[in-house]
């Protein structure tokens, strides 16, 4: 599905973040990245779409070369890669449901973006999205007014709705706390398990990474040193990905999840206790 050979990164100063990188990663299987700041992490997700670009190496995506490609062909590429972010990037004057249409500003026409006309069949797809993340009461209310876990929901919609062949992931949980980092944790694989889509995770948070990933990635230093299952990584793989300290205590803290839902009320950020109005199919018809 999507295959890395040979990958590197060097910077004018001649550090190198990536030190020829050989990955394979199936389809519908959810990859997580591990590795201390600075391992690689970040930049190996950002030179799978070119957001920062390889110095060297082959990155393929269901057998189309992506190093390869002029500007054109790289924004049609992107449109079959998610990607969702730390810091979620969101246009916080815009409503929940502008955000998550602003995925699907690759297919549709520079008038009718300008003037947000979105098709109906898109509008349709984001309340699909936006309910199954239980945001659908939330659609005409301002990205700035949400939670950190609400606007990490709205992102992934935006990513979704792009009907991507691979999710590209980045710290999603680096802001949220603890409970609300298993919520999104769970619900990303969840929907990557429901639509057959592959993922790569980007996680700081080992236990996350056990609890929830199929299988784990271990970077060290622009290298992989760890590459099997989130069972395999015992105190020596640890140790060898980011250094010594007591790792006996942080395997044993690997449970089973407590049987939190998926979606639960989230205090909101900057809303108080006023919930939004339903925006309601027929009140898009502005936007159609």
């Amino acid at each position: 599905m999507l295959c890395l050979e040979g990958l590197v990164k060097q910077y004018k100063t001649g550090d190198r973040a990536l030190k020829g990188i050989d990955l394979d990663v199936p389809d519908g299987q959810v990859m997580a990245l591990i590795g201390p700041s600075g391992a690689g992490k970040s930049t190996l997700i950002r030179c799978v779409n070119r957001l920062v670009e390889p110095t060297k190496g082959s990155v393929r995506l269901n057998g189309q070369e992506l190093t390869k490609l002029g500007q054109g062909e790289l924004r049609m590429a992107r449109q079959r890669m998610g990607m969702i972010f730390q810091e979620y990037a969101l246009v916080e004057r815009l409503t929940v449901m502008e955000n998550v249409l602003s995925g699907r500003l690759g297919y549709t026409g520079f008038w009718r973006s300008y003037f947000r006309k979105f098709h109906q069949t898109d509008i349709d797809e984001a309340f699909r999205l936006l309910e199954r993340v239980g945001l659908d009461h939330m659609v005409d209310k301002r990205a700035d007014e949400l939670s950190g876990g609400q606007r990490q929901r709205v992102g992934i919609c935006r990513a979704l709705i792009q009907d991507p062949e691979l999710l590209l992931v980045d710290e999603p949980t680096a802001s949220l706390d603890p409970k609300t980092s298993r919520q999104i944790m769970r619900l990303i694989c969840e929907l990557c398990e429901e639509r057959k889509l592959s993922a790569i995770i980007n996680i700081h948070d080992v236990l996350l990474a056990q609890m929830f990933a199929q299988r784990i990635v271990g970077l060290q230093l622009g290298e992989i040193v760890y590459d099997g299952p989130p069972g395999g990584l015992t105190p020596d793989v640890l140790t060898q990905i980011y250094g010594e300290e007591d790792w006996e205590s942080t395997i044993e803290a690997v449970e089973e999840e407590d049987g939190d839902e998926v979606i639960d009320e989230e205090p909101e950020a900057a809303g108080g206790d006023q919930q939004a109005p339903d925006l309601g199919r027929d009140r898009m018809a502005g936007m159609t």
